[in-house]
């Protein structure tokens, strides 16, 4: 049966091919089932007419029926949901519009007419015109233009609408595309000049394929497959592609070469039943192709004796060059090695500054730094002490105006010789600190009156200070420095350059012997918190670095406070010895010293509420003050007597004549001499006054006699005047006696009866002739103090002095004394010098408390394995750039806000460099550039290199040294930017808190322009301009351009994995791709431009300004208008203030609820 079958179609072909005639093809068969086959072939069929827009073709068979009705003369329209129309090539019928939704190539109503250009034009193809082959677009080629040649032709046909990539490799990825040739040697016999050709397409998403079989370019018959699998087999020398279907249906094309064409042999039904798969295409190489299918391979085996049809194909597929079989993105480099390294090189620094520093730390005593000093040394040191001017401190009519009214200081004089130390007394508030400021030089904000001489000249600022020594109230030591180092430092920066460094250090041996210190020198300052020195011994060491340049004018302001009696003797006594054996002037302040201290005082200014009640001999004191009726009574003080004295005198209490209280009863009198209490009948005044009051008023009011001083008051009869005469001779013989003799003291209590209780018209007299200068407020009594010093024999040679002085041509203490030169000066260390010293103490200071370097190593060590641990490797795609930009980002915050902690790199100091600058110590350059090298190098440019280096290869950014070392520049030029503006916000002010807040907000600011949290695009016109003000614009700018700029990164768009230009990317973002350099330079100028305003800052702002000495009265708000505050913003104060605390009692809760509990 099967044997017939073969012969039948072999003799169809033949007939088919030669134009045999049917009959004679009839005779030849003779069996029934022959006749079955011929008769269901070659019987004519009744076809409906339809419209076709094969216009060449009639549709009706060559042998129909010729009585059929002609063709009306307006066919009815397509519509492919009608049964009389049909879509060929297995095109689908669109239920919407009733067309067939035809496959690509092929185009007309019903599908069947091939199409040209090419596919990259979609819907715009025309149809091949009849009898012509198709000119295809350029690249393409084929019967129907399906199949590409080159890969600019596949740019239009990729989603990208670039890097379009012609696959010729045969293996379908979506789809495919084929042109074949039949290579089977009898078919080409039999067809010399119709050379028969397949076309093969497949879809892989939809597991189809499709096959033409064409003869001289004409389709015969069309075929579909269905549940295809597309593999592909790679061997030693092959590579096979094979395509393997389950269901294939075929169809011919009516009126064609063997459909029927010219009453030839039809294959439609044979096709229908018989062609049911499983059909292959199997290629082994482009010209050995070969398809197959079981009904097939037997006919052609029966045939032409071949097994299949075989076939030379070339093929051609467009895709995105990511979906080539294949193609496997080049893998980035694998850097663990550097990441080990990395590490390791971090660890092993981290862990040597750990090292150093805790070496350093606990090996800082300095008991073989003296060495053996050479004896020659000894005589620099001597020359040091010996070989200078000495120099008088003349003042007169010193005075000093706060605002328009208040006098703190009033017609003040005195004279100070070498070898003297004069001391500055007077109770609180007197203006004894006050008065040590204007004689010392310092800057005070009010009017200074008033005539300061240096031996009779008036010397400029500049060489006055280099002469002088000044010791504040207050100690302001670096606490890490040991007491040997401080003083060292004073003396290196202030000592005579040309000194050698050994005489230098035994001139600070020498100071330190002589204030009891030297056993302590290895000792650390100490604070607060780890204190190493007591508070007197930190006395004594502020002491010696003053003492230590050997100053020929040394002002101390108390220099006994906190110090214990013994060792405020020690002191006063170790300035006497200064003063006595080098001719040094020595003026301190003082408030209540001890008799045996007081006896060591050589000039004695004692005020009163700022006006001078004493000024001369101290000496001598006690004898005037015994003239105007205040005598010191037996067993006191007398320093704590004229301290109580002139407290009690300024008090503004009102006494009459012969009362010694006040308004009283006439029942009171006194019970006892000998007693200070008072008794009275009613005792009225008892309940009104205290024991002290009534005290005070018996031992310092003038207008009584001291019972305890003598029992007989009745000789009132002698003249003040001549007590100043007669008792001028005295003076000396009352020197430092406290015990004051009752015989010969009558004269001087006479006189001060006298001088208390003058009558109304001379007493009128008395004060209008001494009334200049004095203040309203002023008590009667500290005015009658006032004017009989003034009066005194005491003032008036006192200001004889200073005339004579000033008027002399030579003094006699100077040797070589020219209007040009009136003190000695030496040149003090230089510039280079002073940085070099300065900067060897910032490092001491630095590693001596090294826990904010190492903190912030640690950090950046620990937040970098944390961040290469998050970002482990990024990818490059939009979530690895996403990535990219979230730890650049995360790395630029870090950095920005851990630099607030250079606004305590200045604020722990600021006492101290207002203190050492007003001293003379250093320019305020070299201070301001050793602290910024020290802070910039250890905790500004390290930390950024070792986050640097462990991140950048963790996270796997763009490969290349270059690139490494432009990310390091950006982070570190960032970090120092930031570091300037919150050092400069630290130098502008004082308060911390300010200072912490204000740069928080300049850092927020900063990165909401930073380009991630915000598009710069996006940000309104006027408004654009706050983004160049953002130095986190500029590094965010800079680091991910370079990191992104020429990296390819991939999208998963469209089903592909599409390559998306960095530039692209930083585009959309607002960056510019060409910014990087330009982005460093606007740092670079940021970060120069805070740092000049930081020393500006310094430089104009940071000075020494003292308060008065002297409670003043200024209106509030001036007050705080001069600290920047606002005079009205109280409620809005409140406001915040309720809304801070509302909101920080809610995270406390929050927690409190979620953090504080119990964990076993």
């Amino acid at each position: 049966m099967l044997k017939k079958l073969y012969l039948i179609l072999f003799t169809s072909i033949w007939i088919t091919t030669f134009m045999i005639p049917t009959t004679i093809v009839a005779k030849s068969l003779s069996s029934s089932d022959n006749k079955r086959f011929i008769k269901s072939t070659f019987s004519p069929k009744k076809a409906p007419y339809y419209y076709n827009s094969r216009s060449s073709i009639n549709s009706q068979n060559i042998f129909g029926d010729p009585e059929a009705s002609p063709p009306p003369e307006c066919p009815p329209c397509f519509n492919c949901l009608l049964p009389a129309f049909s879509c060929l090539n297995f095109a689908n019928c669109s239920a919407f519009d009733a067309k067939c939704q035809c496959p690509p190539g092929f185009g007309g109503d019903d599908c069947s007419l091939p199409v040209c250009n090419s596919l990259a034009e979609g819907s715009n193809r025309h149809i091949r015109p009849v009898n012509q082959t198709c000119e295809c677009s350029e690249g393409w080629e084929g019967i129907n233009c399906n199949v590409c040649k080159t890969d600019s032709a596949c740019d239009p046909i990729v989603a990208t609408g670039m890097n379009g990539t012609c696959y010729k490799g045969g293996l379908t990825v979506r789809e495919n595309f084929q042109m074949c040739d039949v290579t089977n040697r009898k078919i080409l016999d039999m067809l010399p000049d119709q050379p028969p050709q397949v076309t093969f397409s497949c879809n892989r998403p939809k597991e189809t394929c499709n096959f033409q079989f064409w003869i001289n370019q004409t389709e015969s018959f069309y075929c579909h497959l269905s549940d295809c699998s597309f593999d592909k087999e790679i061997t030693n020398d092959l590579n096979i592609t094979k395509y393997t279907c389950e269901n294939i249906k075929c169809k011919c094309m009516e009126g064609e070469m063997l459909c029927g064409k010219g009453g030839s042999i039809d294959l439609s039904e044979w096709l229908v039943e018989e062609i049911k798969g499983p059909g292959k295409f199997t290629c082994y190489n482009p010209d050995d192709c070969r398809f197959s299918e079981p009904a097939m391979n037997d006919l052609i085996m029966a045939i032409f004796g071949d097994e299949n049809i075989f076939l030379n194909c070339y093929n051609g597929e467009c895709l995105h060059y990511t979906e080539v079989p294949g193609f496997e993105r080049p893998p980035k480099p694998d850097n663990t090695n550097m990441i080990i390294v990395s590490i390791l090189a971090v660890l092993t620094f981290v862990s040597g500054i750990f090292a150093a520093t805790f070496y350093l730390s606990h090996n800082w005593k300095t008991t073989s730094s003296f060495g053996q000093i050479q004896l020659t040394d000894n005589n620099e040191s001597a020359k040091l002490m010996t070989d200078h001017i000495p120099a008088s401190l003349l003042f007169q009519d010193v005075s000093y105006l706060v605002g328009e009214r208040k006098q703190v200081l009033n017609s003040i004089h005195g004279v100070v010789k070498p070898g003297e130390l004069m001391a500055i007394m007077g109770g609180s508030g007197a203006g004894k600190t006050t008065f040590l400021d204007i004689l010392a030089r310092k800057n005070k904000a009010g009017i200074i009156d008033g005539e300061i001489y240096v031996n009779g000249r008036v010397v400029g600022d500049d060489e006055f200070k280099r002469v002088v020594g000044y010791v504040d109230q207050e100690d302001h030591l670096l606490s890490t420095l040991t007491v040997y180092e401080t003083i060292l430092y004073s003396a290196l920066l202030r000592l005579p350059r040309e000194m050698s460094f050994v005489a230098k250090r035994l001139r600070v041996i020498d100071t330190m012997r002589e204030l009891g210190i030297l056993g302590i020198k290895d000792s650390r300052i100490g604070d607060a918190g780890a204190r190493s020195i007591s508070g007197g011994e930190k006395r004594r060491v502020s002491i010696a670095c003053e003492l230590v340049t050997s100053p020929s004018i040394l002002f101390l302001d108390e220099p006994t406070s906190g110090l214990d009696a013994y060792n405020a003797c020690n002191v006063i006594e170790c300035l006497v010895t200064l003063a006595k054996n080098y001719n040094r002037t020595v003026i301190c302040t003082i408030h209540q010293p001890r008799s045996n201290i007081f006896a060591l005082f050589d000039q004695l200014v004692l005020l009163a509420n700022g006006y001078m009640v004493y000024s001369g001999p101290a000496n001598k004191c006690q004898s005037h003050f015994e003239k105007i009726g205040h005598s010191c009574p037996p067993g006191f003080n007398i320093a704590d007597f004229l301290v109580d004295l002139t407290m009690y005198a300024a008090k503004p209490h009102k006494l009459t004549q012969g009362s010694t209280i006040g308004n009283h009863s006439e029942e009171e009198e006194v019970e006892d001499n000998n007693s200070f209490l008072i008794r009275t009948e009613s005792r009225p005044l008892l309940n009104r006054t205290s024991i002290h009051d009534l005290q005070d008023i018996r031992l310092y009011s003038p207008q009584s006699v001291n019972p305890l001083l003598n029992n007989n008051n009745n000789n009132n009869n002698t003249n003040n005047n001549d007590d100043d005469n007669n008792n001028n001779n005295d003076d000396d013989s009352n020197n430092n006696n406290n015990n004051n003799d009752n015989n010969g003291n009558d004269d001087n209590l006479s006189s001060s009866i006298e001088l208390n209780n003058r009558e109304p018209n001379n007493r009128e007299v008395d004060i209008d002739m001494s009334n200049d200068g004095f203040n309203d407020d002023i008590s009667e009594h500290l005015r009658n103090l006032v004017n009989s010093y003034r009066r005194s024999l005491i003032a008036l040679e006192i200001k004889d002095e200073i005339d004579r002085a000033v008027n002399s041509d030579q003094l006699p203490v100077l040797t070589t004394a020219t209007p040009e030169s009136i003190i000695s000066t030496h040149q003090r260390a230089s510039w280079l010098t002073q940085f070099r010293i300065l900067s060897d103490r910032t490092f001491k200071n630095l590693y001596r408390n090294p826990m904010l370097m190492l903190t912030h190593y640690c950090i950046s060590v620990y937040l970098a394995l944390l961040c290469g641990a998050l970002f482990y490797k990024v990818t490059n795609d939009i979530a690895g750039f996403q990535n990219r930009m979230g730890v650049l980002f995360f790395m630029c915050a870090l950095f920005g806000f851990g630099c607030l902690s250079s606004l305590h790199v200045f604020a722990s100091e600021r006492i101290i460099f207002v203190k050492e600058r007003a001293n003379g110590y250093y320019s305020p350059i070299t201070y301001f550039s050793s602290k910024v090298l020290f802070d910039i190098i250890p905790l500004r440019v390290v930390p950024p290199i070792l986050m640097g280096v462990i991140i950048y290869h963790m996270v796997g950014l763009v490969n290349g040294v270059p690139e490494f070392f432009k990310f390091l520049l950006v982070l570190i030029l960032f970090n120092l930017t930031a570091a300037s503006i919150c050092l400069c916000i630290g130098i502008l002010f004082k308060e911390v808190g300010v200072a912490s807040l204000l740069s928080s907000l300049i850092m927020l600011f900063s990165m909401l322009f930073g380009g991630l949290l915000l598009n710069k695009d996006s940000i309104p016109d006027y408004l654009a301009w706050l983004k160049d003000l953002s130095f986190f614009n500029y590094a965010f700018e800079a680091m991910i351009v370079n990191e992104v700029v020429y990296l390819q990164l991939t999208e998963e768009k469209y089903g592909l994995k599409i390559d998306v230009p960095g530039a692209t990317i930083l585009s959309t973002f607002g960056f510019d791709a060409s910014a990087y350099w330009s982005d460093v330079f606007k740092l670079t100028m940021m970060f120069s431009i805070f740092i000049i305003l930081s020393f500006a800052s310094l430089q104009l702002l940071v000075k020494e300004r003292q308060k008065y000495g002297l409670k003043i009265d200024v209106p509030g708000a001036t007050i705080l208008s001069t600290f920047g505050f606002d005079a009205s913003a109280y409620w809005s104060d409140v406001f915040k203030l309720t809304m801070m605390f509302s909101i920080f009692i809610i995270l406390s809760f929050a927690s409190l609820q979620l953090l504080v509990k119990e964990r076993r």
